[in-house]
């Protein structure tokens, strides 16, 4: 039998459903052969850390009440929901002393 990869338990994401003395049982996913299984391992508390991502949920919504409360106060209308971030604009980039180079494919020729 093969085992585990050594590096394997290391990635995140997983559900805790045991947690003893020293140790915290994670069911994780794992993909064996093309089909995704869920294991169960035991890990040392050394190891586990909490996601990161409840914590950026909770700061915003104590962020949002908080300008809520602000427009209520003012009269003013706030939109607090998530805005996907704009392209860039267009720009032009200039080297010093450097020589603008056209780059194109060379032409296929058969040689018989």
């Amino acid at each position: 039998s093969s085992g585990i990869n050594a590096e394997w338990p290391l990635r995140p994401g997983g559900r805790v459903y045991n947690v003893t003395k020293r140790a915290v049982g994670v069911i994780v996913n794992k993909r064996v052969r093309g089909s995704i299984l869920a294991k169960k391992i035991n890990l040392r508390v050394e190891h586990i850390s909490h996601s990161k991502c409840r914590d950026d949920f909770l700061n915003r919504v104590v962020k949002n009440e908080l300008v809520k409360k602000e427009a209520k106060a003012s009269g003013v209308f706030v939109c607090t929901r998530r805005a996907p971030v704009n392209p860039r604009s267009a720009h032009t980039v200039k080297g010093k002393g450097i020589s603008v180079e056209e780059v194109c494919p060379i032409r296929y020729e058969f040689i018989a």
